[in-house]
């Protein structure tokens, strides 16, 4: 998308206005114009010239942001940040009111109330109005930019707010001027009480007082808008200025800019990290606040990343620059931010629609009203005075700005808190989702293999056996021997030397401490060894039926115990889990994995229905499915969950995850934790909220504010002189962006309101659903199977399997008249899920393999493909990840 600076736009009819005539131009795709930050989007092959032509052949100015360059592209985000208005407006509301004062003292503090006058004017009428018209002739020239952007737009036939302004201010000048002609000619005439009598028809105080109040809510308006970009413009102040870089060993202070990839730069305590990289030596702990939102400082030692205007607490590092200028993680939050301001919701498009025709309407309206009331018998001065009142009381910019303020803001929360929505729709959609799917591995658990359980034979204590079970198992490669090593790493327990170490394929390792031999591995290799009690197959079968693999061991032929590893929960699954329910969201768990493992990890987060054993395509097929359900988010984080991501309402990518999941998702969460989820989605409907707010609020203040000023209600004694009409229009849009900075007091990971809902059995508000019933039963655990949710006519209940088992197998068909041919692997060696894992990744990587379906339970891996893949290139992907191919039929 080619961005612009757009000038010389005053409301929302102006940007309606541009995006209409940008629109038009052949080639252009799509145009966004932002009226909060003056900026312009285009999507199109269409050369600047001919965007720039648009706009000023509209009656606006336009220029291209940034030289092509990542310094004018930086400088131009930081000018289109910085709050000019203010004080240009301050500047002019101060002279005006200088002049004004005089004014009113003039027309109504001595005309109304005595107040005192040189003698000189006492009795001359024409005096006191000639000094009125050279006050408000100069209050009128100090805010002349309304007159010349209004009457340009009128020219140019694309009339905005100035329009109105500058019509309403300048009816009261001239009627006022024409009285005054007449007043001196009844003065020259000697007919002393109509002079009089005409002094009190002038309205030279209303127009002064018309643009001194509308300059004073412009004023507030900008000073506001200001407010609402200071999430954006707190985080480019935290880029740092300088790196010290080693330049032939030698420590150097350069700017940020010499920085190059491939650069080591040093860091000491309290310095900021300058740019994207890797730890090569030494440790830290780093805050990395200010891109996750998260307090606590992450440890960081050799081979971890560090990133951009981090700060470094209390170590000293020396690091290899990886990414540097807009690479940066800290560039692309700023540019997602930006560019997702200049975006529009869908919610925009009725403000935009009536923005559009909203003046011409209005100026329309002002002249029936002066008609009606003039037809009525009402004097030329007060049908002028009602004409008038119309003009200056409506107000587009509070239509304007309602919806994008509100997305501002709501992006800058979510910025502050390591939340990032990519556009507008994606803050705006989050909210309405009806379906929450999440990927297990690495989203829901923490992605790696980690000990759960050690549990002893009577012969041993936990220090022994994780001592013995380390030792053997620091020889092997496989994940669940790493799990064992760190485990007994985290608890400083020393290795023993281990000799004649071998590698057991299907079966488990051993190895020699002195002269005991140490055997570790499956139940069925182990029991060949030794006898195992009753009791620790009973405490094994428990330990399967939570997803976790059971590991034996044994010194000298003596059973030493049993240690359990898995892929375990979170800290916080659980908890986003109970979350998302408890606002009315349905939470489904999507995963590649066997039955056993995501029927245990789907109870112990608690979601309300699971879908194991999924191909890579078909994770994008039941997304689909669920879509026919409702609104569906998706949450991942591998490149495998890219389509799904895509095809899903919208797309959630957690923190650790691939470069490519990122792209493929509508929000990214900077932290690698769940409960981020809810408070994203939390965060929407807030500011969804908001936004109804704005515009019903913007709406109801010009259905309401109109009738009023032409007179309508005059019967029941309201009006609204010209004065208190400008005055309505100018805290118009004030109150709306007042209301949303509202949202930076948004609580965005407090669900207390949703639980007690849930407890009182009070249906959400928002369009917020309730969770059916089947979903809600938490202590039954009842859990629906997903095939049957689909399935037309079919009894829920009508089924041989126990409902507590959430798992359905995937069987999606390829796509398209191509056949799915599909090759059956006998495989030795698998003994957990990660084998599986590592066995599917390398057969899925063969070009022209759809999916494979592993289980290290029967040994048996199920490749769908749609091409006759020979089955020695097969053979040789499993064996080279260290397993024995058996057969292929």
């Amino acid at each position: 998308m080619k961005q612009y600076n757009v000038t010389g736009m005053s409301c929302a009819a102006c940007s309606a206005r541009i995006e209409k005539a940008v629109s038009k131009v052949p080639g252009v795709e799509s145009c966004s114009v932002s009226l909060l930050t003056n900026s312009m989007g285009v999507e199109g092959g269409v050369s600047d010239t001919e965007i720039i032509k648009a706009v000023y052949d509209a009656g606006y100015g336009a220029s291209p942001k940034g030289g092509g360059d990542e310094e004018s592209e930086q400088a131009d985000l930081e000018d289109s940040l910085k709050d000019t208005q203010t004080p240009v407006l301050r500047n002019r509301l101060i002279a005006s009111l200088i002049f004004l004062v005089i004014l009113m003292y003039v027309s109504m503090g001595h005309m109304m109330w005595n107040f005192p006058m040189p003698a000189w004017f006492n009795g001359n009428h024409v005096a006191t109005g000639l000094l009125q018209l050279m006050l408000t002739s100069v209050v009128m020239v100090i805010n002349q930019k309304f007159f010349i952007n209004g009457f340009k737009g009128l020219i140019k036939r694309s009339p905005n707010m100035d329009t109105l302004v500058a019509l309403g201010s300048a009816a009261s000048y001239l009627w006022s001027v024409y009285v005054l002609f007449l007043m001196s000619d009844a003065a020259a005439k000697g007919e002393s009480a109509l002079a009089m009598k005409y002094l009190h028809d002038l309205y030279f105080e209303s127009a002064a007082m018309i643009l001194a109040l509308i300059t004073l809510g412009k004023m507030l308006e900008a000073y506001s808008k200001g407010k609402t970009t200071d999430a954006l413009k707190s985080l480019m102040k935290l880029a740092p200025k300088t790196a010290n870089i080693l330049i032939d060993g030698v420590e150097t202070k350069v700017d940020i800019e010499k920085v190059k990839p491939g650069d080591i730069y040093v860091v000491r305590p309290g310095e900021n990290i300058p740019v994207d990289g890797i730890v090569l030596e030494g440790s830290s702990a780093v805050n990395e606040a200010a891109l996750t939102g998260e307090s606590v400082p992450a440890d960081k030692e050799e081979g971890d990343k560090v990133f951009a205007a981090t700060i470094n607490q209390s170590g000293f590092v020396k690091c290899e620059a990886l990414h540097v200028g807009e690479d940066t993680t800290l560039s692309h939050i700023i540019k997602m931010v930006s560019d997702a301001a200049a975006t529009k919701a869908p919610v925009a498009k009725i403000a935009d629609k009536v923005s559009g025709v909203f003046v011409p309407i209005v100026i329309a309206l002002a002249l029936l009203t002066t008609i009606i009331w003039l037809a009525t018998g009402a004097a030329f001065g007060y049908a002028l005075a009602r004409g008038i009142s119309v003009l200056v009381i409506s107000c587009p910019c509070a239509l304007g700005l309602a919806t994008p303020v509100a997305i501002m803001v709501g992006n800058g929360v979510g910025a502050k808190n390591g939340i990032l929505f990519k556009n507008s729709a994606a803050l705006e959609r989050t909210g309405k989702a009806d379906i929450v799917v999440l990927d297990k591995t690495g989203t829901i658990t923490k992605g790696e293999p980690v000990v759960t359980d050690i549990i002893t034979s009577e012969t041993f204590d936990e220090k022994m056996l994780l001592q013995i079970a380390a030792s053997v198992e620091s020889m092997s490669e496989h994940p669940l021997a790493k799990a064992i090593v760190k485990k007994a790493q985290d608890m400083e327990l020393g290795l023993y030397d281990i000799k004649g170490f071998n590698s057991l394929t299907g079966s488990g390792v051993e190895g020699f401490i002195d002269d005991d031999k140490i055997t570790g591995g499956s139940i069925k290799y182990i029991s060949t060894i030794t006898d195992i009690d009753n009791k620790y197959n009973e405490i094994m079968d428990g330990l399967t039926e939570q997803g976790k693999t059971p590991l034996l061991f044994t010194k000298g032929n003596i059973f030493a115990g049993i240690i359990a590893v898995a892929d375990t929960l979170k800290e916080d699954s659980a908890d986003a889990v109970d979350r998302m329910k408890s606002m009315g969201l349905k939470v489904v768990m999507l995963t590649g994995d066997n039955e056993r493992t995501a029927n245990a990890i789907g109870r112990q987060a608690g979601v309300d229905m699971v879908i194991a054993e999924v191909m890579p395509d078909g994770k994008e097929n039941n997304i689909r499915k669920l879509s026919e359900q409702g609104s569906v988010i998706m949450v991942g984080d591998g490149i495998n969950d890219a389509p799904a991501l895509t095809r899903a309402d919208i797309g959630i990518a957690i923190g650790a995850g691939t470069d490519v999941a990122i792209d493929a998702a509508d929000v990214v969460l900077m932290k690698n934790t769940l409960i981020d989820v809810p408070a994203a989605i939390q965060l929407s409907r807030a500011a969804l909220r908001n936004i109804h707010e704005n515009l019903f609020w913007a709406f109801i203040y010009n259905v309401i504010g109109i009738p009023l000023a032409a007179g309508v209600f005059v019967h029941f004694g309201l009006t609204l002189t010209p004065m208190f009409g400008a005055a309505a229009m100018s805290l118009s849009s004030f109150c709306v962006v007042s209301n949303a900075l509202r949202l930076n007091l948004c609580k965005i990971y407090d669900v207390s309101k949703y639980k007690a809902r849930k407890r009182h059995g009070i249906k959400a508000a928002d369009g917020e659903e309730n969770n059916n019933d089947t979903a809600n039963d938490d202590a039954r655990g009842n859990q629906a199977f997903y095939r049957k949710e689909h399935s037309n006519g079919t009894d829920n209940n009508e089924s041989d399997k126990d409902n507590s088992n959430i798992i359905e197998k995937d069987n999606v068909e390829m796509k398209g008249d191509k056949k799915t041919m599909k090759k059956t692997m006998v495989i030795e060696g698998m003994m957990c899920g990660h084998c599986e894992a590592s066995v599917k990744k390398a057969l899925e990587q063969i070009a022209g393999v759809a999916g494979a379906e592993v289980s290290h339970e029967t040994g048996k891996a199920v490749v769908s493909c749609s091409d006759d893949i020979g089955e020695d290139v097969l053979k040789a992907a499993v064996e080279a990840q260290d397993y024995k191919v058996v057969s292929i039929d």
